[in-house]
């Protein structure tokens, strides 16, 4: 069945309406497979009608199939153009800024004739489909390709976006399209910063080292965090890193269709909180992972998610002491019906 089709009878069951207006990229790409479209109108009777701009019609023309390419052409009022062409005048929109939401409301007689379609297309995202399951496999290929060049070249003396460069570097060579993220390399006090990234710093001997980093396959991504140690490992930072393995584990065991997702952060909190470090676990322990790298659905303490076959999510438990250092372990995982799969593997600290 196609994505748009599924739109259609997932809205029809709801009641709501079936035709669609899509603007958000990552959904147009989703739903037609081209990347640089400006518009798309899902009718519920007819073709689909894809509105691009004269930089990437022709492009579009080639690539984008099964649907009618428009010209939007230079100085064409967009909202006015859907609204006279379109069959009907009621629509569910995927995301618009406000004031295009309202130029959209006036083309069309009123807001009263929009309503909101993002949940929607969000509950259709979250579960992948086999064609999509194996770009994600790619994808995290690749990303194991990167994670074995950043074990090689993390050690003292070397500059963090040294190492950057050369996991990119290697990534692409392998086939990648691009990073699925700008790729993180925190080394010493900066790893305890769950973000943070310092790439003019050269890492030092004794320092946790945390890279975060994805590649990017067909539009879809990949995430995998791994924590070195340029050196070896004080007592303190083994204990933090265990800890982290050993939550991360704990998450992965819950992981199964059918549980709730905050049920699968708990565990892995309730690990790292039990060893005393609960107060430097501050982000949620992981998110839906596809044509973005944070999507639906999420594992948080206050998700409302239940995890489903065709998931694709991240176990990501981290500890991040101020002033001393930090430790984040992250994998893909794919939901499966019997439990779940780790999608990317790289090296670990020994």
């Amino acid at each position: 069945m196609k994505r748009t089709d599924a739109l259609k009878q997932s809205a029809a069951k709801q009641g709501k309406p079936s035709d669609f207006l899509i603007f958000n990229q990552t959904n147009l790409t989703y739903f037609t497979g081209f990347s640089g479209a400006t518009a798309l109108l899902i009718p519920e009777q007819g073709e689909n009608v894809l509105y691009v701009s004269g930089v990437n019609y022709e492009q579009a023309k080639a690539e984008a199939k099964g649907l009618t390419v428009e010209l939007l052409k230079r100085g064409e009022n967009l909202m006015e153009k859907i609204a006279k062409q379109a069959p009907a005048k009621k629509f569910a929109v995927d995301a618009l800024p406000v004031e295009s939401w309202r130029a959209l409301a006036k083309a069309v007689g009123g807001e009263e004739n929009l309503q909101p379609a993002s949940a929607l297309i969000r509950d259709l995202r979250k579960t992948k489909s086999q064609e999509e399951i194996q770009l994600i496999r790619e994808a995290c290929k690749l990303a194991n390709i990167g994670m074995k060049v950043a074990s090689e070249t993390v050690r003292s003396g070397v500059k963090e976006k040294d190492v950057a460069a050369e996991i990119e570097y290697a990534m692409r060579k392998a086939g990648s399209d691009g990073t699925a993220f700008e790729t993180i390399v925190a080394s010493g006090v900066t790893s305890a910063f769950p973000h943070g990234s310092n790439l003019e710093k050269t890492i030092c001997k004794g320092d946790l080292v945390v890279v975060d980093l994805g590649a990017t396959y067909r539009f879809y991504r990949s995430d995998i965090t791994r924590t070195f140690i340029a050196g070896k490992a004080s007592e303190k930072q083994t204990r933090i890193y265990e800890t982290v393995k050993l939550a991360q584990q704990k998450a992965f065991e819950t992981i199964k269709h059918g549980v709730l997702a905050s049920e699968v952060d708990l565990a892995a909190r309730q690990v790292i909180e039990q060893a005393g470090f609960g107060e430097f676990f501050v982000h949620n322990l992981g998110h839906g992972v596809g044509l973005e790298v944070h999507e639906a659905p999420i594992l948080s303490p206050e998700s409302k998610d239940i995890l489903m076959v065709g998931n694709v999510v991240t176990d990501e438990p981290g500890i991040y002491v101020p002033g001393f250092g930090g430790v984040r372990i992250e994998d893909t995982v794919l939901v499966t019906k019997n439990g779940a799969e780790i999608l990317t593997i790289g090296p670990c600290m020994p």
